[in-house]
């Protein structure tokens, strides 16, 4: 939630329970894993076949066909890469527990999955998305340009159910959302969706801090390339749902080819065993930083999520290209989600193809900076920031310093 002066610790106790009864932190480390032991292995295997034999032809036309009806995975060995691998199931099948949902199919990247979705719906002949600004820039591009022959109809969270049509194929929010952290009322909208499936992008919250399923949404959109890989040497995309909508993503992963690599799927489910620690820790950085910005006077504005999570943005009163300029020890540069703290300037990168009334009027102003916080100590991440805005009017002192003095 936006906040001008205050911000909001991270949860430090939460522990979600998994359908299994387990809590997050045990599934985020043995989801996907539970195998293993039986066969002789500590580490999950990389499988980085393409093709897969069989002597038995009828029997692989079998399999081929019921995929081709349901999209269900097939029994038995694997076929073909682009239908299926097994160390990228590992992952989805983890994702999937994480989230609290029945199944989970990963892409190449964020975009594709949400791309895979689009076309599911639009293959229905719904093709009207009802969505909530402000999303992803690229998200947002995808939507309003119509390159998969979508009508997107722009409008609040309040709005959602006057906006339904009846070839309205889905409605999509991100919240927080990118790159405000401006929150909505998951349940809410959920209920306003009525029939129509709610996809909720829930890459910056991950299910350590929010698990969307729980509140309505059917689909759950994640940039896996931000938290859930962690490290920021993996690209990927995956859509937690139920199994018939995930059979779907399947057939149209299958005939768009738009796969992850083996090799990320085994990144990505290492990531996810760290994914909570991370999270936290990230979190508590995040949330000391959004408390000393919001009492800094070069800073006019601080937004940072009730729920928490590691992102703070804010916006400056001076040049918010000179504080890009000036940082050391932060990167500055896009994407999110890393051990290592992040800055970009929305309004010139993340969100520069969003056109720029329509930007702005979703709140991201060109004064606007986007922070990825990681596991740094917070005093150097600080140093670096208070060094990169620069010099403080003359005599002026913020109201920490103030307090202090008093004291």
């Amino acid at each position: 939630m936006d906040s001008a002066r205050t911000h909001t610790s991270p949860p430090d106790d939460v522990r979600f329970t998994a359908p299994a009864g387990r809590a997050l932190a045990t599934e985020a480390v043995h989801a996907g894993r539970d195998d293993l032991a039986a066969q002789g292995l500590h580490a999950p295997p990389i499988d980085l076949s393409t093709t897969y034999p069989s002597y038995d032809s009828r029997g692989e036309a079998a399999r081929i066909d019921a995929f081709a009806a349901t999209g269900a995975e097939p029994d038995g060995p694997p076929v073909y890469g682009r239908l299926g691998n097994p160390t990228v199931a590992r992952f989805e099948t983890a994702l999937a527990r994480l989230e609290g949902t029945e199944a989970a199919v990963a892409f190449a990247s964020g975009m594709a999955a949400l791309s895979a979705v689009l076309l599911v719906r639009g293959s229905m002949g719904l093709r009207h998305v009802v969505a909530v600004r402000p999303l992803y820039g690229c998200s947002d591009h995808l939507l309003t340009a119509g390159l998969l022959g979508s009508e997107v109809t722009w409008t609040d969270p309040a709005g959602v159910a006057d906006a339904l049509r009846p070839d309205t194929g889905l409605v999509l929010v991100e919240s927080p959302a990118n790159p405000t952290l401006a929150e909505v009322d998951l349940r809410a909208v959920a209920h306003a969706c009525g029939s129509v499936p709610l996809l909720v992008d829930n890459t910056f919250a991950t299910p350590v801090l929010q698990r969307p399923a729980e509140h309505g949404a059917r689909l759950v959109l994640h940039s896996a390339t931000k938290y859930l890989g962690g490290h920021g040497d993996v690209l990927a995309g995956v859509v937690a749902c139920d199994e018939e909508f995930a059979g779907r993503l399947r057939q149209v992963r299958f005939a768009t080819g738009g796969v992850l690599h083996p090799l990320a799927g085994y990144l990505l489910l290492r990531g996810l065993s760290t994914l909570p620690v991370r999270v936290r820790a990230a979190s508590a950085n995040a949330a000391d930083l959004a408390g000393r910005l919001a009492a800094d006077l070069r800073v006019a504005r601080v937004h940072y999520p009730r729920i928490g999570g590691a992102m703070v943005s804010f916006e400056v009163h001076g040049d918010p290209h000179a504080v890009i300029a000036g940082v050391r020890l932060i990167t500055p540069a896009v994407s999110l989600g890393s051990v290592d703290t992040l800055i970009q300037h929305p309004a010139s990168i993340s969100h520069r193809i969003v056109d720029a009334d329509d930007r702005r009027g979703a709140g991201v102003g060109d004064r606007l900076l986007r922070l990825s916080v990681g596991l740094e100590d917070v005093d150097d991440l600080w140093a670096d920031l208070d060094r990169a805005l620069g010099e403080r009017a003359a005599g002026a002192v913020s109201p920490r310093e103030a307090l202090s003095r008093a004291d």
